[in-house]
């Protein structure tokens, strides 16, 4: 099932923006493909402008070389964004990169601690764990065991923000309306780790703001943390919310999440054995319900091929 258009259209401003946001932590595969196709070929179908966004906040896991062949196989695969961290020439300093932007989170830090929100927290990730996951949704949530301790801001101690009660409402507009509680399923939300990292769902909550990200499409896997990235940018001040889209995955046939690891849908393996852009993105969309066969797709046919699989009215 893709996406009504028509209703997608009208939910958002005159030139909308959305991204592409991979992170550096390994080389692009068939899943990162399939993003860029619901990502590209929605946009240009509602002519919307693509930021590429690297999220490699995560600096102990995050190499330049994995930036640098992302940028290269997105460019051999023809998916060319409007803004953001460019393609080609040598790496520069960027504010679409989330390792130079530590400004931007510390102003929006300022911001939420001026309004008493935030909050020292020694507890390791260990220590979450071993209270063991919410039955319901199947992550450990934090029980707010630093939240009245009064801990100084110190190096070791990360930072949380303080999630009140309350129902985070929104239509996804592939899966329909959703209900999300933030405090029930993470608690308060780690915003800077205790090895003084910045946590995802902070950056991209900051970046989706400064960036003007009106349209969020991205893969099923996220849709949990929807709400919580939500109330976030409501505490930073935003005030109209990004309209969501998640697209279905990719999977192997034994129903395991393609990753990084696997190495045989790896588009870099891909392109050495001796596929074609085109190729590597007909597999893609075959793969992901878009098309009845894996016959060879252009990026620049992506808008058609949203448009073709609109539902009859």
């Amino acid at each position: 099932m893709v996406p009504n258009l028509k209703a997608l259209a009208a939910r958002l401003p005159a030139a909308p923006r959305t991204r592409f946001a991979p992170a550096p932590t390994g080389y692009l595969h068939l899943g990162h493909v399939v993003s860029a196709i619901h990502v590209w070929g929605i946009a240009r179908a509602l002519g919307a402008s693509v930021v590429l966004r690297v999220e490699d906040h995560d600096r102990g896991r995050c190499r330049p070389g994995y930036e640098a062949a992302l940028r290269e196989d997105l460019a051999w695969l023809g998916f060319v964004p409007d803004l953001g961290v460019p393609l080609e020439g040598p790496p520069a300093p960027s504010a679409f990169r989330q390792g130079d932007c530590s400004p931007r989170y510390e102003a929006a830090l300022a911001w939420l601690r001026a309004r008493g929100l935030v909050y020292a927290c020694r507890c390791s990730r260990r220590d979450i764990a071993r209270q063991g996951p919410d039955v319901a949704n199947e992550e450990s949530r934090y029980a707010g065991t630093c939240r009245d301790l009064g801990l100084p801001e110190a190096p070791g101690l990360g930072l949380r923000v303080r999630m009140a009660p309350g129902e985070e409402r929104f239509d996804d507009a592939r899966l329909g309306p959703q209900v999300q509680e933030p405090s029930a399923q993470c608690g308060d939300l780690l915003v800077r780790d205790r090895l003084g990292q910045w946590t995802y769902q902070f950056a991209v909550a900051v970046d989706d703001l400064a960036h003007g990200i009106d349209l969020v499409i991205r893969g099923e896997d996220l849709l949990a943390s929807t709400g919580r990235q939500l109330r976030l940018a409501r505490l930073l001040g935003r005030t109209v919310p990004p309209v969501f889209l998640h697209h279905p995955l990719v999977r192997h046939p034994g129903g395991a999440k393609l990753s990084k690891a696997n190495r045989d849908t790896g588009v870099r393996e891909l392109r050495a054995a001796g596929m074609l852009a085109v190729e590597v993105i007909g597999e893609a969309a075959y793969r992901a319900g878009l098309q009845p066969d894996p016959r060879p797709l252009a990026a620049d046919d992506l808008p058609d091929l949203f448009t073709t699989l609109q539902p009859a009215r």
